[in-house]
């Protein structure tokens, strides 16, 4: 018996070519629903994972409530002369003043929604991205005191 008889020949490459571990929209929202990773199957892993830490949901509600509170907040003193000092924002707000808050909304939870999704990456391998979450609140925590200081003024 030769050894070549024991040789089996090569089989057809089964896989399909897609990375089924790439982060998709498909697999963001199926992760939403079907929650399968509480957790990274090794300590260096930093994949991105369908269920994410309480102190998460905190930072992220609180920003968006501090960015509600802003806009009121915005309004109030647009009323009584202030300028709004966002360019983008202030744009919106003498073109289209009905949607204003809904823009301001939309692009803080946008942005809150992508940084809980992605808060267990690195930007560019340097920084966590939940730090960039905590930066923000700490950004709104610092805006909300000064609209207050300026609103004690006013009333």
């Amino acid at each position: 018996m030769s050894s070549n008889e024991n040789v089996r020949p090569p089989q057809a490459e089964r896989r399909d070519g897609d990375e089924r571990r790439e982060l998709t929209l498909g697999t963001f929202l199926r992760g939403s629903v079907h929650v399968r990773r509480r957790s990274d199957r090794r300590a260096d892993d930093e994949y991105h994972v369908d269920w994410h830490e309480p102190d998460l949901l905190f930072l992220a509600v609180t920003t968006l409530l501090l960015s509600v509170i802003d806009a009121f907040f915005t309004l109030t003193l647009l009323r009584h002369g202030a300028t709004e000092a966002n360019p983008i924002l202030d744009f919106i707000l003498h073109k289209y003043p009905e949607l204003f808050a809904v823009i301001k909304m939309g692009l803080t939870g946008g942005g809150v929604l992508v940084l809980v999704a992605a808060a267990r990456a690195r930007l560019f391998r340097v920084i966590r991205v939940k730090t960039i979450l905590q930066w923000v609140l700490l950004g709104y925590i610092v805006l909300f005191g000064y609209e207050m200081w300026l609103l004690k003024d006013i009333f």
